[in-house]
């Protein structure tokens, strides 16, 4: 039997896409200030680039393994050139919103962005100063034709192609643009005009330092994408990934997936670089002048009135000056939402942990970590106070192995216990617990939380992080810390008996199965039957097609999905009672939740799973159920306001298209809402 790739692997990275131009929608949108929706270009570009990195590689070595008889593969549809196709139309929307809209208004405001133009005169002279001071000390020219040149372009780095003649020979040339070591734009004020010049334009403009006996012939900015780290065996199953596997292995490291470049190189320029730097297996792209616009992000402009007006971060809990925050935890569980509500109490938990002479022990897992992490410190503190700190660093977090090695070693260095996940099993769960001796007693007070413990990304991601002394709960946190530091894989999922938490590897499936049969069971017999789910991603296809088999037996279903989603809403006979919608505004939606109806007495989960193949079957995740009610009905209502959200959500039909949200109701933007209801709850 042949292996078939059905549509289910297409909707995967069409799905993917589809959030992307749901990002770039932003960028255009009048309702959105001017500063915001470049930096919507920014995340585009940079989700542009991750796409290429991640997912480019596997829909490569799929295409040519479908060409193989002897691989005994087949593909149902034309993966590669779907995705390049839906890529090739965003770019040029892409292009139009930046020339025809962002860049007017940019001038409408006295900022003359200097964007596929000569560099005005007028600057010439300060650009001149800027680049032999600045610049070129950081230019390193390659002449390709010459045998002892050794080149390798590093991965989404910029360079120029130059094509001269020098002393009667023609050239080629690899410039590279260093925008690593200094920003890609240049700020230049005269008078109340502001002028923004592209670090390669200033480049561009001094060649004659440079080559000043040579005449330029051509010259075209280009990157190369390549390859992540990828585990495949997270998204195919069997014999299908090990093919894919090999297909990976025969190319050297770091595969170029994306030869980017400027139009117009000529044919025999063409050829000639992408046998010098082996470019003949990646997509060959034609883009604009200029590349890795995620640099957008540091474009150099602070406008107030041009930018989101700001939110003051709400403080709960109010520091009392009588009463730790570990008394209060022993009081009540809290829920915290950044970013709206202010990540110092996340912070206070951890440094009073370090200074508090009742802990003696603290274990933390920690995924990706802040680059100048106060989290980090504070457990370095703790150690050299002489308390036991266990800290499960995953090292495997992709894009983020080096900053957590780093911060790995200081907190060993300082005495802290390092463990490391075991090889192909990644720890995803965002947890910590404190133990503390009371009056000969353990006292336990822990974190459970949907987002990384990092407080860089707490400004932008929407999470909720509860703050909990109930016992049970906790004393399985202390059973999965203590599994996680014999680092061995799970061979049995009733190697502990969890009553409270659901985690990946032991229960976390079953439980999430046994939860919706209960509704589809209370459907069938008449009783009402509802299921609300707010996810990065769904596109695990047990649980996808248990939910196919709730709405066929009338369970309401409800799905916030920013990401991928597998699961095709509103198809009569299948999923008619499932609702998709999708949220992209000023903040990352990141949260997952899970409500139940359970005929009115709802169940309530929070945790850090996605529903993908990779967290259901290869990583530990944690999600955890929420007793407090008050804190439900805090969930409840935040749920509520995100599918009234009728301006920055939209729904996905049947087809797996972004369509708007139509409803009678007053316009209700999601992200507002919720910062004013937590606003006034907590009197902020």
């Amino acid at each position: 039997m042949p292996i078939t790739v059905k549509n289910e692997f297409f909707d995967r990275d069409l799905s993917w896409l589809s959030f992307n131009e749901r990002v770039l929608e932003e960028a255009s949108r009048a309702d959105v200030p001017l500063l915001e929706r470049i930096n919507f270009l920014s995340i585009y570009s940079s989700n542009l680039d991750e796409f290429y990195r991640v997912r480019m590689p596997v829909l490569l070595a799929l295409e040519k393994l479908s060409k193989k008889e002897k691989n005994n593969v087949s593909i149902a549809d034309d993966l590669l050139g779907n995705a390049n196709q839906a890529i090739r139309n965003q770019q040029q929307e892409y292009g139009k919103t930046l020339r025809e809209t962002i860049i007017p208004q940019l001038l409408d405001n006295k900022i003359h962005f200097i964007y596929g133009v000569d560099i005005p005169e007028e600057l010439c002279k300060e650009v001149r100063r800027y680049f032999l001071s600045q610049v070129l000390a950081f230019l390193q020219p390659v002449n390709l034709a010459d045998a002892k040149a050794s080149f390798f372009p590093n991965n989404n780095e910029l360079y120029f192609l130059i094509n001269l003649i020098e002393d009667g020979l023609t050239k080629t040339i690899i410039l590279n643009i260093p925008s690593n070591n200094l920003p890609r734009f240049y700020k230049i004020e005269k008078g109340d005009e502001t002028f923004i010049v592209f670090l390669d334009d200033i480049i561009r403009n001094n060649f004659d330092v440079l080559f000043n006996d040579a005449e330029i012939t051509g010259c075209f900015s280009f990157k190369i994408t390549r390859t992540a780290e990828i585990d495949l065996k997270d998204e195919y199953a069997g014999n299908l990934a090990e093919q894919i596997e090999k297909q990976l292995q025969k190319r050297d490291f770091g595969l170029a997936t994306r030869f980017l470049h400027q139009p117009g190189v000529p044919e025999v320029t063409m050829e000639f670089i992408k046998d010098k730097l082996n470019l003949q297996k990646a997509n060959t792209v034609e883009g604009g002048r200029y590349h890795n616009l995620k640099d957008l992000s540091s474009f150099p402009v602070k406008d107030k009135n041009l930018s989101n007006p700001s939110w003051t971060k709400i403080n709960y809990p109010d520091v009392v000056k009588e009463k730790s925050l570990y008394e209060e935890i022993l009081q009540k569980d809290m829920l915290i939402n950044p970013p709206y509500q202010s990540y110092d109490s996340v912070l206070r938990f951890f440094n009073e942990a370090a200074t508090d002479k009742q802990v003696e022990e603290i274990y933390v897992t920690l995924y990706r970590v802040a680059s100048d992490s106060k989290i980090v410190n504070a457990l370095i503190s703790a150690a050299k106070n002489g308390k036991k700190v266990a800290v499960l660093v995953e090292l495997k977090a992709r894009f983020d192995e080096a900053n957590n090695i780093k911060w790995a070693k200081k907190m060993k260095e300082a005495g802290v216990d390092i463990i490391y996940s075991v090889t192909a099993l990644k720890v995803h769960a965002k947890i910590a617990l404190v133990k503390r001796a009371v009056d000969n007693r353990k006292v336990y007070t822990g974190l459970f939380a949907t987002g990384n413990f990092n407080e860089t990304t707490a400004n932008f991601y929407t999470d909720h992080i509860l703050m909990t002394a109930h016992q049970g709960m906790l004393r399985e946190m202390e059973l999965l810390f203590m599994f996680l530091a014999k680092r061995v894989k799970p061979t049995d999922p009733d190697l502990i008996k969890f009553k409270y938490l659901l985690v990946a590897q032991f229960n976390l499936q079953q439980s999430f199965l046994r939860l919706i049969d209960r509704e589809i069971l209370n459907a069938s017999v008449g009783n009402d039957a509802a299921i609300l789910i707010k996810l990065n991603n769904l596109e695990e296809k047990v649980l996808i097609s248990k939910l196919y088999q709730a709405s066929q037996a009338g369970v309401k279903i409800e799905l916030i999905i920013r990401g991928i989603c597998r699961l095709i809403p509103g198809v009569k006979g299948m999923s008619e009672n499932i609702k998709v919608v999708r949220i992209v505004d000023r903040y990352l939606e990141h949260g997952r939740v899970f409500v139940f109806h359970n005929q009115g007495d709802e169940e309530i989960y929070l945790g850090s799973a996605d529903w993908m193949n990779r967290n259901i079957y290869r990583r530990i995740e944690v999600c955890f159920p929420i007793f407090d009610e008050k804190i439900k009905e805090e969930i409840k209502s935040i749920l509520k306001l995100q599918l009234l959200d009728n301006i920055k959500a939209v729904e996905i039909n049947d087809k797996m298209i972004n369509i708007p949200v139509v409803t009678k109701h007053k316009p209700t933007q999601s992200q507002y809402r919720i910062y004013e209801l937590l606003k006034e709850k907590y009197n902020a």
